[in-house]
């Protein structure tokens, strides 16, 4: 069995000091650290997140896998840094104003990385001017917004609306989720994408920073 396999299915598994050697081990056998990103980490990380969106593993199934990913990142990233390998795209992430939950947040935030994108994690109770500051600082691609309360979900309007006032919304894709927003919302605000979990979040910010 490759080194490669060893990495995804002990990153599956949660083994973050196993998939810390594995790692090790595979660029002192001359891999590149691309390979080893997307063939070992990633491939493992999108095996427990087409497992996720078929129910077949929970939250905390894909926080161990995620913690296992970014202890084998580690060691790639002065490398992957020196191949100049870039992020497929850059993802500013956050809870909208008024809203302090992050479980959400968090796992869509793990899902992305696991795609390769960068993320630039906002945190919780961010306000609309905060996400374009983030987005014009980080020269990102997709202004992502989660919010867990009927009451907080119209911020995200506000998040649109601030995009538009500065002038950035024909560049920026906005994209919105949580459990009270639905694709009516979505549309109705003038967001660019809702989607319905993390998973599906990460796969739909991939092409949209491909497109």
């Amino acid at each position: 069995m490759s080194i490669l396999t060893d990495i995804s299915e002990n990153l599956q598994k949660g083994k973050a000091k196993v998939v810390k050697e594995l790692v090790a081990q595979a660029l002192d056998e001359g891999l590149g650290a691309k390979e080893i990103l997307e063939e070992g980490l990633l491939a493992g990380m999108g095996v427990i997140g087409q497992k996720f969106k078929n129910n077949e593993v929970y939250v905390p199934e894909v926080l161990i896998a995620a913690r296992a990913m970014n202890a084998g990142s580690e060691i790639l990233k002065p490398k992957l840094a020196e191949g100049g390998v870039e992020a497929k795209g850059r993802v500013v992430l956050g809870t909208v104003r008024g809203d302090l939950h992050d479980i959400g947040k968090n796992l869509v935030k793990m899902m992305m990385e696991g795609k390769g994108l960068e993320v630039i994690d906002l945190g919780v109770d961010v306000t609309p001017e905060r996400f374009v500051e983030a987005y014009k600082e980080n020269k990102a691609d997709i202004i992502a917004c989660s919010a867990l309360l009927t009451t907080t979900m119209n911020e995200m309007k506000n998040v649109v609306d601030a995009c538009v006032a500065s002038g950035i919304r024909d560049q920026v894709t906005i994209m919105i989720g949580g459990a009270p927003v639905t694709q009516s919302f979505c549309d109705s605000i003038g967001a660019d994408y809702y989607t319905p979990d993390a998973a599906t979040a990460a796969d739909v910010a991939v092409s949209a920073c491909q497109a």
